[in-house]
């Protein structure tokens, strides 16, 4: 299934602003971002655990136990974002 991807702030410096990525079903917001780590070294260096990275699933903040459907929008960004 297809999900969007948004990064903002400092994640979005190095990643870019979003990308389309196929997952499959019943896949969490924790394994979606440890398959993101996974998959280059920019991305584990942006996606990190343990530097307050936060994430939301369909502009509503989540936890990584949050279930992904067909289509959703899950951002991540730093705990702190500016203007």
């Amino acid at each position: 299934m297809k999900v969007n991807l948004r990064y903002f702030a400092a994640i979005r410096e190095v990643l870019g602003e979003h990308e389309v990525i196929d997952v499959p079903p019943g896949i969490t917001v924790g394994e979606l971002r440890d398959r993101l780590m996974a998959s280059s070294a920019d991305h584990a260096a942006a996606l990190v655990r343990g530097h307050g990275r936060r994430c939301a699933l369909n502009h509503v903040m989540c936890e990584e136990s949050a279930v992904v459907t067909e289509g959703a929008e899950v951002a991540f960004f730093p705990p702190i974002t500016g203007g």
